[in-house]
């Protein structure tokens, strides 16, 4: 039997290339004679570089930047053939910092890394967007870039900043990408303003208090009305708090993400070449119909008309709401384990659950 292992990562606990790897040790020790394929997925957030890197090889370019607060981080661009792929997480995440102050927070960085890119002699950008802390539109990646302002530090600080703006020229930006291809590789959907926009939507996971969040829009609003507000309302725009935004002003055109790593793996290949198709993440809930890794494994699971299961650290959704997710069955970590053992040893517990998983599904 060939079982194919496509899983997210599991929140801050286990990256994709780990939880595959946990899975598949698991399931050997009950199933040892299946064929195991590993194909560890993301959607454009925290991994994306890792993920590929594990499934397609290429080269990885070492590139210190800043992170979203000044200080310097270590992040990598993977070079594969005449593509290159950054994962803005690496100069902007979340998780960079135990800050959490998103109206000082740059994507400065991540200017930087895509410098670092450019300078490979690619001809396509791949940038994934998912788990930022900031919430500045992507003007310090416009900044880095070659982006101008006035006052000259207004793209960099943050949006507390741009509310100083008053002019702003990304010509040396987009002259600096203009050979370049690129692609953004994000779940998220929302334009980078109004009720729907990244400040409202994401700001609060970021630290951003309620009742600032109509200021700091008002702030984005601004770079907005001196760039392309029809760029604005574009889908995805809002990712990463709007570093979609920003990379679409640099004639960027947005993915699935999830898509984009999956026709990069060929997993629809994969999966016909399966009996069985397993996925999971940290949290396997209905949320993961919003362009998650299950439900777009599931999908092409689907297509190739063979199930999928999901192995996960918690299921929080009934079988009906499942199914329509296009899974057939989901197991949870928390319920074979408990809670507090999950998080002591979450590798070794999600092995177990594969492998007491493997005793009903191999044959």
């Amino acid at each position: 039997m060939r079982v194919l292992f496509a899983p997210d990562s599991f929140g801050g606990t286990l990256t994709a290339v780990e939880a595959t790897q946990a899975m598949a040790e698991g399931w050997r020790r009950r199933a040892p004679h299946d064929d195991l394929v590993l194909a560890p997925m993301s959607d454009g957030g925290p991994g994306f570089v890792d993920t590929l890197h594990a499934s397609l090889g290429g080269r990885l370019v070492a590139a210190p930047v800043s992170d979203q607060y000044g200080g310097e981080t270590s992040a990598a661009v993977l070079v594969v053939d005449d593509t290159a792929y950054v994962e803005a997480a690496q100069a902007c995440g979340l998780d960079l910092s135990p800050r959490r102050e998103p109206e000082v927070a740059t994507t400065y960085g991540v200017g930087q890394l895509i410098i670092v890119a450019i300078e490979e002699g690619v001809s396509r950008l791949v940038v994934g967007l998912g788990g930022s802390g900031t919430n500045d539109a992507g003007a310090g990646c416009l900044a880095a870039l070659g982006g101008t302002a006035e006052p000259p530090d207004a793209l960099t600080g943050g949006p507390r900043a741009l509310a100083t703006l008053s002019a702003v020229d990304v010509g040396g930006a987009q002259e600096r990408m203009a050979d370049v291809a690129v692609v953004i590789a994000t779940d998220v959907d929302n334009p980078l303003l109004g009720l729907r926009g990244a400040t409202n939507v994401y700001g609060t996971q970021k630290g951003l208090a309620e009742e600032r969040k109509q200021l700091v829009d008002a702030h984005l609003a601004k770079l907005a009305e001196l760039t392309d507000r029809r760029v604005a309302d574009r889908k995805g725009a809002g990712a990463a708090g709007g570093l979609g935004f920003a990379l679409m002003l640099l004639g960027g055109q947005r993915v699935e993400g999830v898509r984009m790593v999956s026709e990069a793996l060929g997993l629809a290949q994969l999966a016909r070449q399966a009996d069985l198709v397993v996925t999971g993440e940290g949290a396997f809930d209905f949320s993961s119909r919003s362009g998650k890794v299950p439900y777009g494994v599931a999908q092409i699971a689907g297509e190739a008309i063979r199930p999928c299961i999901a192995l996960a650290g918690q299921v929080l959704i009934g079988s009906r709401e499942m199914r329509t997710l296009g899974v057939e069955s989901a197991y949870s970590v928390v319920d074979l384990v408990g809670e507090r053992a999950a998080f002591a040893d979450p590798r070794g517990t999600l092995s177990d659950l594969a492998e007491r998983v493997a005793s009903t599904w191999s044959r």
